[in-house]
């Protein structure tokens, strides 16, 4: 039964027929279930629009409002640690909450480039090719499951710590149940809490993980386009006719790779932008919480909490560091194809290809940020400047 379950981790055999974008059947699962794929017409949809306003309600509007509600009228009765622990998960919240909103909003965008990798599918008849693209969706499948398993055992983690410890997970404001009344009161409290997070971590998970899958299908593409390109001319039966068709069909796959770039760029630059802006804040929030203040159980859940956080970005901008390379070994692979001996008809349409491919693909944070490796290191070291001012102004101390 669990190969049932988890047979889209395992690359399927080439019997079966597998298109790029099942790579993001897990994802689309996922945003069903919270809401975010309604029925075409029909009653259903209007049963379904209750559901998806309901998660937005909860997880959206009122998680980040319930933070804000339990520090106006609850501040005194928190611990140092309990403070931090709910502070960085407020300021995450908020994020989030806008994440979300980008990614709900622009997701016609998502929608519209899955659909286009059909038309990327058509030229991938080869068994090599077939295998890349069986492989691809077997990783971007299995990146969303490790994302998830990440996720769930954050909320899980704390909400377990927090409620063996005696208080709720995230202390937020609940004014019809006072956990303080008994045990009863305090794990119905923390269960009602625990349901409104969860729902708000899948809503993150989701904002965080279609990057990833996304360009995690658009290597293998220009994976497989190198490979195209590199075997130009290299057929002796093919007429130079043909050999021409089959240039201007690898600049037209490129062209089509461009477009999938375009559709998912803005959707990506808005959700990667208010995460840098958070990072460095919260991951440092978090490591004064862990240092000077968690006992187990609380560190186990911070823990898991930094992990959420560096998982938010760090794969990906990796990946857009790959992205780069790729189109660089695009670019060397036309030079170093076989076209010394071609026509000027087939130079001139190759010189065309060439100068185009030389431009990168790459991703824009808010339009400001260049999404890689460095920018991302240089926004999360921000959180060491964090720590450093805590000591040197002895913040932790006065706190205690």
């Amino acid at each position: 039964p669990t190969e049932m379950v988890f047979k889209l981790i395992k690359p399927a055999p080439l019997t079966e027929q597998v298109h790029s974008k099942d790579g993001c059947i897990y994802l689309y699962r996922a945003m069903k279930f919270i809401g975010w794929r309604p029925p075409k017409s029909g009653i259903w949809r209007y049963v379904y629009l209750s559901w998806t306003l309901t998660t937005f309600v909860w997880c959206t509007t009122y998680l980040p409002l319930g933070f804000l509600g339990s520090y106006m009228t609850q501040i005194k009765l928190f611990s140092p640690g309990e403070f931090l622990t709910s502070l960085q998960v407020c300021i995450n919240a908020y994020g989030s909450s806008v994440k979300v909103a980008i990614t709900y909003s622009q997701l016609w965008r998502l929608v519209k480039a899955r659909d286009l990798l059909d038309k990327l599918d058509v030229r991938c008849t080869s068994d090599e090719e077939r295998t890349k693209i069986h492989r691809v969706v077997a990783r971007a499948n299995h990146a969303f499951l490790i994302f998830t398993f990440v996720y769930c055992g954050y909320a899980g983690s704390t909400y377990l710590s927090s409620v063996l410890s005696g208080r709720p997970p995230w202390q937020l404001y609940n004014p019809f149940i006072d956990w303080h009344d008994g045990k009863l009161k305090l794990w119905i409290a923390s269960t009602l809490e625990y349901m409104v997070m969860s729902g708000a971590v899948l809503q993150d998970q989701l904002s965080d993980t279609y990057p990833l899958v996304y360009t995690l299908i658009l290597r293998t593409h220009l994976d497989i386009l190198k490979e195209r390109i590199r075997k130009l001319r290299t057929n002796t039966d093919m007429s130079e006719d043909e050999n021409y068709e089959a240039l201007i069909n690898c600049v037209l796959d490129h062209k089509l790779i461009l477009k999938y770039c375009a559709l998912i760029r803005p959707v990506i630059s808005g959700t990667i932008f208010t995460q840098f802006l958070l990072i460095g804040v919260v991951l440092g929030l978090t490591l004064i919480n862990v240092f000077f203040f968690s006992d187990l159980w609380t560190g186990i859940a911070s823990f898991m909490f930094v992990i959420t956080i560096l998982l938010q970005t760090f794969p990906f901008c990796y990946t857009c560091n790959l992205i780069m390379d790729d189109c660089e070994a695009l670019a060397h692979a036309i030079f170093q194809s076989n076209w010394i001996d071609s026509g000027p008809r087939y130079q001139s349409t190759l010189l065309y290809f060439l100068h185009n491919v030389q431009q990168p693909i790459v991703f824009i944070a808010g339009g400001i940020i260049q999404i890689s490796m460095s920018s991302n290191i240089s926004v999360a070291k921000f959180a060491f400047s964090v720590i450093t001012i805590t000591k040197q102004m002895n913040i932790a101390d006065k706190f205690k």
